[in-house]
């Protein structure tokens, strides 16, 4: 089963950086390939919310998984993606970095695939989705201060 995987520090304290991860229908605010997410059932603090993604012409529908505070952990998985994917699930979580005060973040994912599609989308997930997710969720909080 792939993992696609990517990590970043992230330079503010990390219950800053946990409020805006943990609010499933915020994403929208901080990643830069979404347009919109709209929650279509449940709220933010309610593990089984659903949220509507969009990115151009695509459509995500994903379903929270999981939550917890206090590792400071969000899990959620694919119920429509215009990817070839099946038993999508992934988790983001943040971490103190106590030496500087600044956040550990990481993002990864299990998913199964064909062969041929896993070459492909494992990089992709892994820079465009989690990393480059990371870097705009950085630059979005440096740029509120």
């Amino acid at each position: 089963m792939p993992k696609p995987y990517a990590s970043a520090v992230i330079d503010a304290p990390v219950d800053e950086v946990w409020t805006l991860v943990r609010a499933f229908g915020g994403i929208a605010a901080w990643h830069p390939a979404l347009d919109t997410c709209v929650l279509t059932g449940g709220d933010d603090r309610t593990v089984g919310a659903v949220r509507r993604l969009t990115a151009g012409d695509a459509v995500f529908v994903e379903r929270l998984t999981g939550l917890d505070d206090a590792a400071r952990t969000q899990t959620y998985e694919f119920l429509e993606s215009p990817f070839p994917v099946r038993a999508y699930r992934a988790t983001i979580r943040v971490a103190p970095v106590t030496a500087s005060g600044a956040t550990f973040a990481e993002w990864w994912a299990e998913y199964e695939a064909d062969e041929a599609d896993t070459a492909r989308l494992t990089p992709f997930f892994r820079d465009a989705v989690y990393a480059a997710g990371l870097a705009e969720l950085g630059a979005h909080l440096a740029a509120r201060r």
